[in-house]
């Protein structure tokens, strides 16, 4: 309600609510009055005549009553009058008809009021005639009319209404432009502070008036100057927060291309580093294929025990080396977020016995015992990334190894948690070693440290292994953890979870039912892990606590098991053994804790086998196989396909001399070779010959290998099943990883080494060829891909941006220091075969010139794609020859390709093409065809 709206009502309102309410009053008091005089008028009347009727109505004289009561009815207010006794009934009625009243008849004079009419009631004698005489009384009713009180009343309220109107509209003229005086003001205030809320504050007012009005109007007038003030204030805050907001936009704007920048060149530094530690693996790993491959082959002549020592101890510290490489480049990996795994089908039995079997030499060199032990409730059919997971168990037994001095590393793969599609391995691994004390377990998953500063000295590593490993175990979904006091061992705990295709425990390998094997084992541990596996295997065990016991039991075996340590193979120890075995009536298979280069010459007069520990479940399930069951077909072990011949291997490489180096590594172990010099050749072998291996060359003209292992699977269902293993100079990890997600069933290192030949050969004929393939001795590590944890030399690398600057002086150096040809050299690759030799330096002579002729118009037609693939060839030609000098820069030109290209060979070109006529210079002085 506006304050105008409010001031007319105060004066229209107020004025006439006291003018209402006396006229009410008024009205009132004169009705009162009126009313009082009736009554006073007809009380004086009816007192007067009272007694007159009274004595009309003793004398019994009716006219005379009648005459008295017309008097009362003349009276303007009387409409009726009627004499009535104590029972209500007129005696005498004049007027209008009365209704009776109520009874009892009262005793003395009343008024009786209703709506439109009164009654009065006189007694008609004294009081206590009245209630003495009660049968005889009489009252006199006279009935008053009260329309003329009424129209009284209507005549007052009339005159009273109109005086309130002509006093309203009084009021309301005077009130009107008063309410207008009085607002205006009001209302130039409210439009000023309307235009200052709208933002006009140069609107100013001209006070006037009141003199609180015109303070008031001084106060919005100041009001407004200082909205303009703060208005311009604000304004020139706004604008130097503008400016300063423009410029920190800037300044950020810059930062940001600054940030994007070092961004950039971060990431660009980071694939410098990757690229730069591959490139320098393989510059490292190059010279180290020539001192491994060296090492091997010294290690085949005849050197006194000084000389052996100090070759393991060079052949230590290359395995070391490339360790250190393959840690550095997985750290690499795991910081750039490159780190992908695989999902592939893992044999938790296998992997734990080919991790045991790398540790084997540095364990029987301290008289350490290994065990492993996978608990039958583990499925066999799982699916993960076997290689990390070697990767980790390898790390935890090395320095599980490492750090015990005496006693026992043990391995433990349990069940910890099986459902619909997964199960939750729990993988342990327990040493005796020197322990760690707690700041040593909390810094210990750290990268580049180890438990004490000392221990690097004396122990060596990088302290990167362990942080790898936990880095793989978190990216596989599981966790890692140690326990350890100092001086009282270690145990690292890890889990993982596999995908289950299968839920069902592990088959056993072999059946002994019925056969009584006595075993010796003075371990503890080992003794009832090979108790509760031949148990499991149906063989009836018979536990020997000595060696008299071996000596008196032997008649009631079928074969005697024999753990032997060290100890066991002193003089004395050894000859007591001898007897032992002399006496023995039944097979032994002596199962040593020593190297396979220690152990002594042993008579088994009633047959047998010695191997050394840890011995794989499947090595000791074949030498049961034959020991017992020479007659039987292992139960455990597949059949080769029908119509495959087990002795045929189908070799494909496009490099003659290759081919023959492999060809007499075959024939050497009882094999078949079946030689193809390109993928089209030996799809054609493949249509009429059936083989049960092939080893195939991946960069080959025309069809390459992988292109082939592919033709060839689509074959049919026997070379479905054939296994395609790849020939390759590749030593990177994934570059393997990508040729088995290829669909190659394995893959082998050039250069080959024999060991890991024999281990492939192991692993896919065995089945096949029976005891014919070579076998490595248990405890030696195999390099095939699969099993290997020392990597082998490789000829290839990721492509890196920059060379050392001195790589190619160096390269041509050593070079030149090289031997041109190295004739005992190629003698000792080819495996002591000097005809072998001859024939494979005489083939790269046949073919030089063609090489140097293709390589030669690549380079001038710079055809990349022809130029690598000449460079290679020339560089397969090479490595099984002796001629270092060529070898060398052939190898170091084709990584240098790889890493830049054409024009990063520019400057090794001409020394290549240097080493070529320095071999032509030599063919020609000294060269005659064997």
């Amino acid at each position: 309600m506006s304050l105008r709206l409010r001031l007319l009502l105060l004066l229209l309102g107020l004025p006439l609510s006291v003018g209402l309410i006396y006229g009410a009053y008024d009205i009132y008091m004169e009705r009162q009055q009126v009313r009082q005089a009736l009554v006073t008028r007809i009380a004086d009347v009816t007192a007067t005549l009272a007694p007159a009727v009274s004595l009309a109505l003793e004398e019994g004289r009716d006219d005379h009553l009648r005459r008295l009561a017309q008097r009362l009815l003349d009276i303007d207010e009387v409409a009726a009058v009627s004499v009535r006794d104590a029972d209500g009934d007129a005696v005498l009625s004049l007027g209008e008809t009365q209704p009776a009243p109520a009874l009892p008849m009262p005793d003395r004079s009343a008024l009786q009021e209703a709506e439109t009419r009164w009654r009065w009631l006189q007694p008609l004698g004294s009081p206590a005639e009245i209630r003495g005489n009660a049968g005889t009384a009489y009252w006199l009713d006279v009935d008053l009319g009260t329309t003329a009180l009424t129209l009284t009343f209507y005549r007052q309220l009339a005159s009273h209404g109109m005086a309130g109107l002509v006093l309203g509209l009084v009021l309301f003229l005077i009130a009107y432009p008063l309410s207008r005086r009085l607002t205006a003001p009001l209302q130039r205030h409210i439009t000023l502070l309307e235009r200052l809320h709208g933002g006009d504050f140069s609107a100013r007012l001209t006070p006037r008036g009141s003199r609180e009005l015109v303070t008031l109007g001084h106060q919005l007038n100041a009001l407004g100057e200082q909205m303009m003030r703060l208005r311009e204030d604000t304004q020139a805050q706004i604008d130097q927060t503008t400016f300063d907001l423009r410029e920190s936009m800037e300044t950020i704007e810059v930062k940001n291309i600054e940030l994007d920048m070092a961004h950039r060149r971060a990431l660009e530094a980071n694939r410098i580093k990757s690229q730069f530690l591959a490139n320098i693996s393989h510059e490292i790993r190059t010279p180290l294929n020539g001192i491994i491959g060296f090492c091997q082959l010294l290690g085949r002549s005849a050197l006194d025990s000084r000389q052996r020592e100090w070759l393991e101890q060079v052949q230590t510290a290359s395995d070391n080396l490339l360790s250190l490489i393959s840690d550095v480049l997985d750290f690499s990996k795991i910081e750039a977020g490159k780190l992908e795994l695989e999902t592939v089908p893992v044999d938790m039995v296998t992997l734990v016995d080919e991790v045991l079997g790398l540790q084997a030499p540095t364990a029987q060199r301290k008289s350490l015992h290994l065990l492993g032990l996978v608990y039958d409730d583990v499925p066999d059919q799982l699916l993960g990334d076997p290689l990390r997971i070697k990767q980790i168990l390898t790390n935890l037994v090395n320095n599980a190894v490492k750090f015990t001095e005496r006693g026992e590393v043990v391995v433990r793969v349990m069940l910890d948690d099986l459902n619909a599609t997964s199960s939750k391995l729990r993988i342990s691994v327990r040493d005796t070693g020197i322990g760690l004390d707690l700041p040593s377990r909390e810094r210990l998953f750290q990268a580049f440290s180890q438990g004490d500063a000392s221990r690097s000295r004396k122990y060596g590593g990088t302290g990167l292994g362990l942080m790898i490993s936990k880095r793989l175990v978190e990216q596989m979904g599981g966790d890692i953890d140690v326990e350890s006091e100092s001086g009282e061992g270690t145990t690292f705990t890890f889990t993982l979870t596999l995908i289950a295709t299968q839920q069902r425990e592990r088959l056993p390998e072999v059946n002994l039912s019925g056969y009584r094997i006595g075993l010796f084992e003075a371990h503890p541990a080992s003794r009832h892990a090979l108790t509760h596996l031949l148990e499991r295997w149906h063989a009836r065990v018979v536990l020997l606590s000595s060696r008299e016991a071996c000596s008196s039991s032997t008649p009631d075996l079928d074969l005697l098991v024999l753990g032997l340590t060290q100890d066991d193979l002193r003089p004395r120890e050894i000859s007591a053994w001898r007897d032992v075995l002399d006496h023995c009536k039944c097979p032994g298979l002596l199962l040593v804790n020593a190297d396979p280069f220690e152990i002594p010459d042993l008579a088994l007069p009633h047959g047998g086998e010695i191997t050394t520990k840890p011995v794989s479940r499947r090595s000791l399930g074949n030498a049961l196989s034959a020991l017992l069951l020479a007659d039987d077909v292992p139960s455990a072990l597949p059949a080769p396909n029908a119509g495959v011949s087990p002795r045929k291997v189908l070799v494909v490489d496009d490099t003659p001399s290759n081919r023959l180096l492999v060809k007499e590594l075959l024939q050497d172990r009882g094999l078949t070779p079946l030689l193809a010099g390109s993928g089209e050749e030996a799809l054609a072998m493949a249509q009429s010959e059936p083989v049960a291996l092939v080893l195939m060359d991946i960069q080959m003209p025309g069809m390459n290998g992988v292109e082939t292992m592919r033709a060839l699977r689509d074959l049919g269902d026997e070379w479905q099943r054939c296994p395609i293993v790849a020939l390759t100079a590749h030593a990177l990890e994934e570059e393997r990883q990508q040729l088995l997600r290829d669909g190659m069933s394995d893959c082998l290192i050039k250069p080959i080494r024999e060991p890991a030949l024999d281990a492939m050969l192991e692993r896919h004929l065995a089945d096949a060829s029976g005891q014919d393939t070579a076998e490595a001795p248990a405890g030696i590590a195999s390099d095939v891909v699969t099993g290997a944890a020392t990597p082998a030399p490789t000829t290839s690398s990721e492509s890196a941006p920059h060379e050392p600057a001195t790589s190619v002086t160096e390269d041509e150096t050593a070079s030149e220091e090289l031997p041109v040809v190295d004739m005992q050299l190629g003698i000792r690759m080819a495996g002591g075969r000097e005809n072998l030799a001859n024939d494979m330096l005489g083939l790269l002579f046949e073919h030089l010139d063609d090489s140097e002729r293709a390589i030669h118009e690549a380079w001038i037609a710079q055809d990349a794609e022809a130029f690598h693939e000449h460079v290679h060839r020339l560089n397969g030609a090479c490595r099984y020859c002796g001629v270092p000098q060529l070898a060398l820069l052939a190898e170091t030109l084709e990584t240098r390709f790889k890493a830049q290209g054409l024009d990063g060979c520019r400057e090794l070109y001409p020394a290549l093409q240097a080493a070529i006529e320095r071999l032509r210079e030599w063919q020609a002085r000294h060269w005659s065809t064997p």
